[in-house]
């Protein structure tokens, strides 16, 4: 197993690109049970958890062939039609097959789904939506099994909660049902806008991409011809070197990236002193030299991402006053909170609430990454605490940041992978 070595950075300079969206190529790597045709995807990630999508759907009797950076996936031979727990324990995001399964084959079983233990992201309200479109569905032995032998109807869905991962496989099986699926209450997150904007380029007709409430008119169960595209960037990742470049006082260029998906979090960044220079796909940030405390409520798009109340928690250390971050979409979301405690932090929880006291002055010791974001919030924290920080089981890492000590490196940071001994 692999860990981090940190040392306390000097202040960091250059540049960093940014890699394709982990988020985005989970469910358009699902989308190509949909095609007839094999599908180029380029800008793909080189992390853990595309590599597990990948595996699955290999399992199932895809071919992936890999480029440098991108992936050609052939559905035409898929014969298996059930996802099975040795592959779906390690990734939630497995689910995502369900919807398109389902909708070319009219059958399929997936074992429910594993991923960070960060607090309970129900199912429900994806099996819910493919009940209301004709499925039939069982939960036995571990697994979801769905039955559509006439297939999929379009229909009225109204999600009683925004759900990403939801919407986007509701919007796969509608892609090839009879008729129009409304689907109202939908996700408006980047990576669920472009799946919506390569299915729409491919045939299928959708309306609203962008907004709440989407109208995806059905194929009628015919496989679509879905032409190359290419990954938008991560976000996550952007923000999580943003806060890198202000955690140290380090003005970072990021290329390959897209300013406009990373609003809220670049307004924070803002509230704390710092300070921006934009243009296409490119964000320099200019540091302050005293950060401020911040407020931060985590929200659906385009509120502030959850996906970066870590990264900004560990930065919060380093601002002078009083900061208060607040959960309100997971509910074990804090666990990285006790690592930064031993690391020197003044942080106080109240359910779902975290105060933090700066500005703290943080020791290197030995702390234990929890999940994939507070793995990078403990990195983070590392780059400025006194002497040396080893990150621990950070597989949770890999899942979603490509070559993040490479990275890192390369402008400056002095940080190691090594092997546990």
């Amino acid at each position: 197993m692999d860990y981090l070595k940190i040392t306390s950075a000097k202040n960091l300079s250059g540049s960093i690109k940014i890699s394709g969206a982990k988020n985005a190529s989970l469910p358009l790597i699902a989308m190509t049970i949909l095609a007839k045709n094999p599908v180029v995807i380029k800008n793909l990630p080189h992390v853990a958890d595309i590599r597990t999508l990948l595996k699955l759907l290999s399992n199932l009797g895809a071919s992936c062939e890999f480029a440098e950076d991108s992936v050609t996936v052939n559905t035409a031979a898929l014969t298996q039609t059930k996802a099975t727990y040795d592959i779906v324990k390690t990734m939630r995001a497995s689910i995502l097959v369900l919807g398109p399964i389902l909708a070319r084959f009219g059958h399929c079983e997936v074992s429910l789904p594993g991923g960070c233990a960060i607090g309970q992201r129900p199912i429900d309200l994806h099996l819910k939506a493919l009940e209301q479109m004709g499925a039939k569905i069982e939960i036995h032995a571990g697994y979801v099994q769905a039955t559509a032998p006439d297939g999929l109807k379009g229909c009225n869905i109204i999600f009683d909660k925004i759900t990403v991962t939801g919407t986007a496989n509701i919007v796969m099986a509608a892609a090839l049902a009879h008729g129009i699926t409304y689907i109202t209450n939908a996700a408006r997150e980047p990576e669920v806008v472009q799946l919506c904007e390569v299915l729409n380029a491919s045939g299928v007709k959708i309306e609203g991409i962008g907004t709440a409430i989407l109208s995806v008119h059905g194929t009628s169960g015919a496989l679509v011809n879905i032409a190359p595209f290419a990954i938008i960037p991560d976000r996550i990742e952007a923000g999580t070197y943003l806060c890198a470049a202000a955690i140290t006082k380090s003005e970072i260029t990021l290329t390959n990236a897209e300013p406009k998906h990373l609003g809220a979090v670049l307004a924070k960044l803002e509230e704390m002193g710092c300070t921006f220079t934009l243009a296409d796909d490119t964000i320099t940030l200019h540091p302050t030299e005293v950060l401020k405390a911040v407020k931060i409520v985590t929200q659906e798009y385009p509120a502030f991402p959850t996906d970066m109340q870590a990264q900004f928690l560990a930065l919060a250390t380093q601002a002078e006053g009083t900061s208060i971050i607040e959960e309100r979409l997971f509910e074990n979301r804090f666990m990285h909170v006790s690592e930064l405690q031993r690391m020197g932090a003044k942080i106080t929880l109240n359910g779902h609430t975290a105060t933090v006291n700066g500005k703290s002055e943080l020791s290197g010791t030995d702390v234990m990454a929890t999940d994939l974001r507070a793995s990078s919030a403990l990195v983070l924290a590392g780059l400025v605490a006194d002497g040396e920080t080893n990150v621990h089981r950070i597989y949770h890492l890999d899942r979603g940041y490509d070559s993040l000590e490479k990275k890192l490196e390369n402008v400056g940071a002095d940080i190691i992978r090594l092997k546990e001994k």
